[in-house]
């Protein structure tokens, strides 16, 4: 081990901690009984540490600094039974982000995007962008500015951070009209069981793309045609439609697409696509119809809206919680299907006067919970392409399900394997009873226990455990975070802002 490194990173991890918590370095050095001179050497790294006076430190400092587990993760230590309060303000999409981040691949000018989530997941496509030749700057309050090169460098592709984002499979779009072969690494992200390609494929074979699968890769070429007739698309993905939509943004015809999804970060592709000058008719609804551009080389901005996945977790936090606090700038057409389902479990709110996104387009609305008594859904939980139930908030639900009274049916038809997730919610003491891959049943109301739990491989389960943590008298550990840090920006900072007690352990590697 390089001890000088070590003692580096332990020194930045003691100074980090006592500045958040208001302490001056001869305040932590009196607690400790030691000189002010040490705690200097100590936070630059130029002084050795016993694990006893690092076990101190932590004591004094309220937080447990370094822990042993997989080399380089971050884990979360949360001491819940705590009520939450006071305001939070929405971070704009992920969803949207990453397809914008994709998207850009279209212009040859410069876009600059206005307030981007700063998230692992957002960073792992930025990442292979520059992999690549585009250069991206961010500024100011998280804007991002993406300038791509006359020609890409595909063929320097990072990929290792390519096979950590599914979002990869979005660039087959914006590049089957711009070279006639390219490799693309094989997609990753969520572990949420076999999601097959085949609807990207075969929405983008009317282009002329042709895919072949080899060993970690895709193998792709194209020889550009116009659509003759109009697209079916096999599924109402989200991810399928943005593929889709970005090549027929490089079609200089009409290009009709039918069954598309209409949800929110498609419809702010559409908004992007359009201050790209591509004519967008049907925008909210299953048909669209494009009128594309031969070339691109535009300078503009955009804002994302909110996201409403963001929305729905401080919902749940709230109600798990047994709390009121306002969620401002929540894209309400996006989340009242899912409201109306919590209204019949008994859920009460109030919800403010609607006032447009930065886009100039989303509707936003901000939202107080009050403090309810749940029972359960009369019928089962089941999502459905938008305007249905969000199939991104469907773990939420059953959170939500288990501080109801009563069992409820948890559906979860689009994934094998996220259901199975759920089930880590009996470690906190819930009834959880699994029926199949993607069915559960739930019963509350629960009476939550604190635990130590490693983190599920996806997203939105992820969270779920993190937020039933805050409601489990006690101190619970949530492990390598990494899942939740893919599509959250400072989560545990911002439910630290209404209340909560969560540290962030980071532990040390060479």
């Amino acid at each position: 081990m390089d001890t000088k490194n070590y003692s580096a990173k332990i020194g930045r991890l003691i100074q980090e901690n006592r500045q958040a918590r208001g302490m001056t370095q001869q305040e932590l050095a009196q607690a400790l009984n030691t000189s002010q001179s040490a705690i200097n050497r100590i936070e630059k790294g130029g002084q050795n540490i016993s694990f006893d006076m690092l076990g101190r430190i932590s004591e004094v400092l309220s937080s447990q600094l370094v822990t042993f587990n997989q080399p380089g993760s971050v884990n979360l230590r949360i001491e819940g039974g705590r009520q939450l309060s006071g305001h939070i303000t929405t971070k704009t999409s992920k969803n949207a982000a990453v397809a914008l981040l994709c998207a850009s691949l279209l212009n040859h000018g410069t876009t600059t995007l206005r307030h981007v989530a700063r998230i692992e997941e957002v960073s792992r496509i930025i990442e292979v962008l520059n992999s690549i030749g585009v250069k991206t700057r961010w500024f100011n309050d998280n804007d991002l500015e993406i300038t791509p090169p006359a020609r890409l460098q595909l063929e320097n592709i990072d990929v290792v951070a390519a096979t950590k984002t599914r979002s990869i499979i979005m660039f087959l779009g914006p590049l089957l009209h711009q070279y006639e072969s390219f490799d693309l690494p094989f997609a990753g992200g969520c572990n949420l069981g076999e999601r097959t390609i085949e609807p990207h494929l075969s929405g983008l074979e009317y282009f002329g793309l042709k895919v072949k699968t080899v060993t970690g890769k895709y193998k792709a070429t194209a020889q550009p045609v116009k659509p003759e007739r109009t697209i079916v698309l096999s599924e109402r993905g989200d991810t399928v439609t943005e593929n889709v939509l970005m090549a027929a943004a490089l079609n200089d015809g009409v290009t009709t697409i039918r069954n598309a999804s209409p949800n929110y970060m498609v419809q702010d592709l559409c908004f992007y696509l359009e201050k790209l000058g591509v004519s967008i008719e049907g925008i909210g609804t299953t048909t669209l119809r494009i009128q594309g551009l031969r070339h691109i080389n535009k300078n503009v901005e955009y804002a994302p809206a909110e996201d409403p996945i963001e929305v729905m977790s401080f919902i749940a936090a709230a109600i798990v919680t047994k709390s009121e606090i306002t969620i401002e700038r929540a894209p309400i057409e996006f989340l009242e299907i899912d409201l109306r389902f919590l209204e019949d479990m008994g859920f009460e709110y109030e919800i403010s006067d609607e006032y447009p996104a930065l886009n100039g387009r989303t509707r936003l609305v901000d939202i107080t919970t009050k403090v309810s008594e749940l029972h359960a859904s009369v019928d089962k939980i089941h999502p459905m392409p938008f305007p249905g139930l969000n199939i991104d908030n469907l773990p939420f639900f059953a959170l939500i399900a288990a501080t109801a009274k009563g069992r409820t049916l948890i559906h979860d038809w689009v994934y094998e394997n996220r259901a199975i997730y759920l089930t880590e919610l009996s470690k906190l003491n819930a009834k959880v009873e699994l029926v199949d891959p993607h069915r559960v049943y739930i019963e509350g109301p629960t009476k939550w226990k604190a635990a130590e739990i490693v983190t599920p491989p996806a997203l939105r389960p992820a969270v779920v455990i993190l937020l039933a943590m805050l409601a489990a008298p006690g101190v619970s550990m949530l492990r390598n975070v990494y899942s939740i840090n893919r599509g959250y920006e400072d989560l545990a900072e911002r439910l630290n802002s209404l209340g909560a007690h969560i540290t962030v352990l980071r532990d040390i590697t060479e």
